[in-house]
């Protein structure tokens, strides 16, 4: 631990020892703000997630998670005052950011607000916005959910800055895994991957496109395989569609898999097929590019954002059934992409646009309270 620089006080829903796409920008985040030079240390407090994560990066602290929105918030009152004085308080999620702006007055500290997706796309209540607006800087994971979050709250663009998803060095081609080949009994058949949460409350993803979209490629396509990675409570109802549209047999519900275990899945395919509507930016389609997949998205949310505007991979209306079922055909037809399509999210990247933002908060002393004036961005 550095004995000087900033101090920052993370809330979050979950980070080290979490699951989702949230969790690990969270990780990304944190790990490169404790590399950077100006940085003392980061206190994270989620409200869900491990305990006692295996491991964590040198500077980074996280506390027990504390659920229940009173008993977070006391705890988090109770952890700013035991680990004064902070620098920056940091919200994860826009509807923690009122308990975030609290607290970050209390303690004279400029707020830094995270906006990933469809929480940023709708007008917030009176006290989500106001608090949103008293933030000195706000990331966005993509282009879109910052257009989107501009929209509806009365903030000075200059602040709101993207800062896109990175991709784990650990996702990267190679051979069709032999154990995975052996375990599916999946030689030599071609297979179209998605990997995602199956809630009912994350519609959007388009399994259900996908699967109703198997009917139009299974003439041409006899031996083609949908693998659906992921676990939820919307599992029956894909299950039952699958069987109305005559394909159970081609859709293969792996369920839940380990992260140590998942870029095996990503190089078990062929083609990455995920036609949401409601992606903040969707860092599974940087572990696809990252692997060598053909990637296959919609073009209506933040999706647009990993595939730069289809230069990386191929956007379609995800509600044209027919569009989403030409570009798999044709995505089966093509050679591999080249294996570098994804350097531009690297993590060396990532952690140097990190650098810059955080030297934005290095223009007072620590503990001295914020002016009123916006940190120049």
């Amino acid at each position: 631990m550095r004995q000087s620089g900033l101090r920052v006080f993370a809330l979050v829903t979950d980070a080290f020892g979490g699951h989702g796409g949230i969790a690990q920008y969270n990780r990304d985040i944190f790990s490169a703000l404790a590399g950077c030079d100006g940085v003392r240390d980061v206190i994270i407090l989620p409200r869900i997630g491990t305990t006692s994560p295996d491991a964590l990066p040198r500077g980074v602290q996280q506390l027990p998670p504390i659920r229940g929105r009173i008993a977070y918030s006391l705890a988090a009152l109770q952890a700013m005052r035991k680990y004064a004085p902070v620098s920056v308080v940091f919200c994860g999620h826009l509807f923690m950011a009122p308990l975030a702006a609290a607290l970050a007055r209390l303690a004279h500290a400029p707020l830094w607000v995270q906006a990933h997706g469809i929480e940023a796309w709708h007008e917030a209540s009176w006290l989500n916005r106001r608090s949103l607006e008293m933030a000195t800087l706000i990331t966005s994971v993509s282009r879109y959910t910052r257009r989107r979050l501009l929209e509806w709250a009365q903030i000075n663009p200059d602040r709101v800055k993207v800062l896109p998803n990175t991709v784990d060095a650990r996702y990267r081609p190679g051979p069709k895994p032999d154990r995975l080949l052996t375990r599916h009994a999946v030689a030599n058949r071609k297979i179209l991957l998605t990997v995602s949460r199956l809630s009912s409350a994350e519609r959007y993803k388009g399994h259900d496109r996908v699967i109703r979209a198997l009917s139009k490629l299974l003439p041409e396509h006899p031996d083609l395989l949908y693998f659906v990675v992921g676990a939820g409570d919307d599992r029956l109802r894909l299950e039952a569609l699958a069987a109305e549209c005559g394909v159970t047999k081609q859709v293969r519900f792996v369920g839940y898999v380990s992260p140590d275990e998942l870029p095996d899945y990503f190089r078990l395919a062929d083609v990455f097929v995920m036609p949401s509507t409601g992606e903040g930016f969707g860092i599974v389609f940087l572990e696809a590019l990252a692997t060598g997949l053909h990637v296959i998205a919609g073009n209506q949310d933040g999706s647009c954002d990993p595939l730069c505007d289809g230069a990386l991979g191929t956007l379609v209306d995800p509600e044209n059934g027919d569009d989403l079922a030409l570009a798999i055909r044709t995505a089966l037809a093509e050679a591999i992409p080249p294996d570098n399509r994804s350097a531009r999210f690297g993590t060396d990247r990532f952690a140097g646009q990190v650098d810059e933002l955080q030297k934005l908060f290095h223009s007072r002393p620590l503990g001295q309270a914020p002016q009123r004036e916006v940190l120049p961005l």
